[in-house]
């Protein structure tokens, strides 16, 4: 599939890092480094703007590994992106740490997972079929 892009960033269109990977890095596009401290989130640019197909979104997700050594993360996980959306893509950042983070630009701050999705109808109705699982959730089905 391909997919239009502007690349109004100094920054390389996103990529998949490995043959395998599902999802492209999205790097940061700031003038200045941005400080997020404790507890605080902002919005970084990304510069990236992108046309997508009717039935498909991209997902902005978290990278793994800032989320384990550094405690960021997406904050709204996982954004989604509407295929009539025409804006910059921005990524909400959350620290989750004790420290202070910097974004510098060029930073890999997230992920970009293109994903097909359906579009339904919704019906009223009075009542739904039980099952075995009935109104359990929150972890009723148990920790193994």
């Amino acid at each position: 599939m391909q997919i239009s892009i502007i690349n109004d960033s100094n920054n390389p269109n996103p990529k998949y890092q490995t043959k395998s990977s599902a999802g492209m890095d999205l790097m940061a596009f700031v003038d200045d480094p941005i400080i997020i401290e404790s507890g605080e989130w902002k919005v970084i640019s990304t510069g990236i703007y992108i046309k997508l197909p009717t039935g498909f979104e991209a997902q902005v997700r978290p990278r793994s590994g800032l989320a384990l050594k550094k405690g960021i993360t997406v904050l709204n996980s996982p954004g989604t992106i509407d295929s009539d959306y025409r804006g910059e893509i921005g990524v909400i950042l959350i620290n989750h740490s004790k420290n202070n983070f910097i974004v510098n630009s060029g930073d890999r701050i997230a992920q970009l997972v293109i994903a097909k999705h359906e579009s339904i109808n919704l019906k009223n109705v009075q009542s739904i079929d039980s099952s075995n699982r009935g109104t359990g959730g929150f972890g009723s089905t148990g920790t193994n």
